[in-house]
């Protein structure tokens, strides 16, 4: 479903954000990515829809050769996956309901399709009675349960989570994770960056370790640290 060969990445000339990385995820996994900031995990995400493209090697995701697509088709690519950021980046002239919505009403979704799907997700994150209430209106972890909720409503065979904990509470935080492994057990591929030590550490799920920009550690049902 998603596979790195020997891919690097360069910045500048002379900053290497990725080194040498050979990576396979299959279809229905949970994959945490960690390491210290500046280790490259944010690059990697980004790798996998295609908001950056490799200096050397080749990512290959659903089927695709990302360096070989063409511009037109990267929109279709990204119908299938599914990202949620550490800020959120709600459109905040829309409400919840809204906001979830325009991600299908962008494709041409019909109305009642649209309805259904994002009754649905909303649902899903237990935020449908909050449907009507702008982010201004939103706690944090509201606002992160409506990007989820945004990133859900296309069906994604792939979500990719980076830092999506990384502004909130422990306790948030926990929902929020809760919420991302029930999505795995629907079947979506689920890969997460994260530096959240207590959560790794308590589900359990692969850990692939990043260090200045090189896997050195690739562990099922791993732990944030050895």
């Amino acid at each position: 479903m998603i596979s790195f060969r020997n891919v690097s990445k360069v910045y500048n000339g002379n900053v290497k954000a990725l080194d040498r990385v050979s990576l396979q995820i299959d279809k229905g996994e949970f994959v945490f990515i960690v390491g210290a900031s500046g280790a490259g995990k944010s690059t990697l995400i980004k790798m996998m829809y295609r908001e950056e493209t490799p200096s050397s090697g080749q990512v290959f995701v659903l089927g695709k050769d990302l360096a070989k697509m063409r511009k037109r088709e990267v929109p279709y690519l990204r119908r299938r996956i599914g990202v949620v950021f550490q800020d959120f980046k709600l459109l905040k002239d829309k409400n919840a309901w809204e906001n979830v919505a325009f991600a299908l009403e962008v494709t041409g979704t019909p109305r009642r399709e649209v309805n259904r799907r994002v009754t649905q997700v909303l649902n899903m994150v237990g935020l449908l009675d909050r449907r009507n209430a702008f982010p201004n209106e939103l706690s944090g972890g509201e606002q992160q349960r409506i990007a989820i909720a945004r990133a859900l409503v296309r069906n994604p065979d792939i979500l990719l989570a980076d830092e999506p904990s990384g502004n909130l509470d422990p306790k948030t935080a926990m929902e929020i994770f809760a919420i991302l492994e029930r999505v795995n057990l629907y079947g979506t591929t689920v890969v997460v960056a994260t530096h959240a030590h207590d959560i790794v550490d308590n589900l359990r799920k692969r850990v692939v370790e990043l260090r200045e920009g090189a896997i050195v550690r690739d562990e099922r049902r791993g732990a944030y640290h050895y």
